[in-house]
């Protein structure tokens, strides 16, 4: 079958730090499936891999961890799906990933893919949804309500990073099915649009202090303090001013790498709580709920067929192969994309 790996960890512009192979055809057993990929998304963390983590010693590694495909077989202990039925996941790290014409996932991080998407509006999914659900209702602990309720809450979610991948999700989930108020940060014009369109109630510079503009939105538009912060990038930047900015007993999530180490003892005079989500870790440690992201995939599939959730791609670069894959890096690398940058096809 054909994929794209490398052996190496090299920067994106050296001509082998990704390249076009040709691999076995897996076989299913036990509870995987194998998937025909039709469409994948790329993700900061798979240049974070490529650069860090080289291959086993005369193996490729393959990235790609954002899929949608068809089910072409089934392990003898599946349940859930069959032959020909079309799902997408973002699947486990230790394994192989999409950026190959076929690939095994276990059913129990595997949904029924959205229908009224395509697949490449489908792929751009997975990952970033099961990241913000986790933080949103497993860490921040968000109460949910019926996406037709109006009722409002007195939860108000800081959103910092808020339009790439994981946030142009989690507003959306935040938006349809909690009466939080959010609040997103984004810089540009083009990215602050990008969040109001997907529901953030209000937008403030992440460039300038952020204290002083939640404090206007305080007194102007008459919020209440920040209860829960989403931090999705630059943590460390911003951890002294979610300390102050919280109520008593209020949550932050992060999802990043902190580039320094953080003072949590600030965290215990209001009596704080720090999470640092990592989607993979219940596949990574097969814990004995992995079911939980088979059942939040499908619901978001319902949710997005009724209406209520719209896919986050930004840009299709194209055919699945190495080039294109690499000009996905490499704009991820640069830190300017909007959305998720997906690919379709071999």
């Amino acid at each position: 079958m054909k994929a794209v790996g490398y052996t190496k960890s090299l920067p994106i512009e050296d001509p082998h730090s990704l390249t076009d192979i040709e691999l076995p055809l897996p076989v299913a057993s036990g509870r995987d499936l194998l998937v025909k990929v039709k469409a994948i998304a790329v993700n900061p963390v798979d240049y974070k891999i490529r650069q860090r983590m080289a291959a086993v010693d005369g193996e490729y590694k393959v990235l790609g961890w954002d899929a949608v495909g068809e089910v072409v077989a089934a392990g003898e202990g599946v349940t859930q799906f069959q032959p020909g039925d079309l799902v997408y996941y973002a699947g486990d790290l230790n394994r192989q990933g999409s950026n190959a014409e076929f690939q095994l996932v276990d059913e129990r991080l595997v949904g029924s893919k959205p229908k009224s998407l395509s697949d490449s509006e489908a792929a751009a999914l997975p990952l970033t949804t099961i990241t913000a659900w986790e933080m949103l209702f497993e860490h921040l602990a968000i109460k949910q309500q019926s996406p037709d309720s109006q009722e409002r809450s007195d939860e108000v979610i800081l959103v910092i990073g808020a339009a790439g991948g994981v946030g142009s999700i989690l507003i959306q989930i935040a938006k349809a099915i909690t009466g939080a108020t959010i609040i997103a940060t984004a810089s540009r014009e083009s990215t602050q649009d990008w969040v109001k369109k997907l529901g953030a109630d209000y937008v403030i510079d992440h460039t300038q202090p952020l204290q002083p503009q939640i404090e206007a939105l305080i007194a102007d538009a008459g919020i209440g303090q920040v209860t829960h912060v989403a931090s999705l990038n630059s943590t460390h930047s911003y951890f002294d001013t979610y300390t102050e900015l919280l109520v008593p007993f209020g949550k932050i999530a992060m999802i990043d790498d902190p580039a320094s180490p953080l003072d949590v003892m600030k965290m215990k005079p209001k009596s704080l709580s720090l999470h640092i989500e990592f989607m993979y870790a219940r596949s990574m440690f097969q814990a004995p709920d992995m079911q939980e992201q088979s059942r939040l995939l499908n619901r978001m599939s319902d949710l997005i067929d009724q209406g209520y959730i719209q896919t986050t791609i930004g840009k299709n670069l194209g055919t699945i192969n190495a080039d294109n894959l690499k000009a996905a890096h490499m704009e991820l690398e640069s830190g300017t994309s909007i959305g998720k940058i997906v690919l379709e096809g071999f």
